[in-house]
């Protein structure tokens, strides 16, 4: 699949320079923080490395032509590039699409709120990273993805590993007394993403865990 002109709004706070200058270093600190203090530390060191173990069950699970929303740094759209895999990054950081890029891998600049190349014809759309609270709407988010793939397609999702169903308001901060502008964000774990899928239209098709790492996947097929 080849990618089409890149959408043109950006959320300033994904796009601010503290988060591409983490991505650029290929490390934090960085994180997301709530106006009350609470903070969600953002690994950005591993989102700049070559996948990891919890990350391959995603790997091993994305079929045909993949679209990986919120692609950061690129990890997973190189992986899959390297191994011959049609496969598109989209994210709204200019750094990251860079970064993507850099590696030979292709990604564009954009939302998934935007129109995304090929929409309707992917196979398998990607939310690794906690990306399934992006925007903070979780039902919303998924309805958009819908529209994105196949009828015949599938959602790989990251969830929260605990069970939590939660709406934010945070800013990418770098615990130093810097952060960006307030965006919304959703924190969701099995039983939440579940609720959320079907009034989406979706079905959950596996769930599963990478204890180790305390992280959880989720496999979504439209209804």
């Amino acid at each position: 699949m080849t990618p089409a002109a890149t959408a043109t709004r950006t959320p300033a706070a994904w796009a601010g320079h503290l988060y591409d200058d983490a991505i650029l270093a290929g490390q934090g600190p960085l994180f997301l923080r709530r106006d009350d203090g609470w903070m969600l530390p953002l690994p950005v060191e591993r989102w700049c490395e070559p996948p990891d173990a919890a990350d391959t069950g995603l790997l091993r699970r994305c079929g045909g032509a993949v679209l990986d929303i919120g692609c950061g740094p690129g990890r997973f759209v190189t992986a899959l590039h390297q191994r011959g895999r049609p496969v598109l990054g989209v994210d709204v950081s200019l750094a990251a699409v860079a970064r993507t890029v850099e590696t030979g891998a292709p990604a564009v600049r954009g939302s998934i709120f935007d129109p995304v190349p090929e929409e309707g014809r992917w196979d398998t759309a990607l939310l690794a990273d906690g990306n399934i609270g992006i925007g903070g709407d979780v039902a919303r988010l998924l309805r958009r993805v819908a529209q994105v793939v196949h009828p015949d397609g599938r959602l790989l999702a990251e969830l929260a590993y605990d069970d939590v169903d939660e709406t934010l308001s945070v800013r990418v901060d770098d615990g130093d007394g810097r952060s960006g502008a307030a965006f919304p964000w959703a924190r969701v774990g099995a039983s939440a993403a579940e609720r959320y899928a079907s009034v989406a239209g979706w079905r959950i098709a596996e769930t599963w865990c990478h204890e180790a790492s305390r992280r959880r996947f989720v496999c979504l097929r439209l209804t």
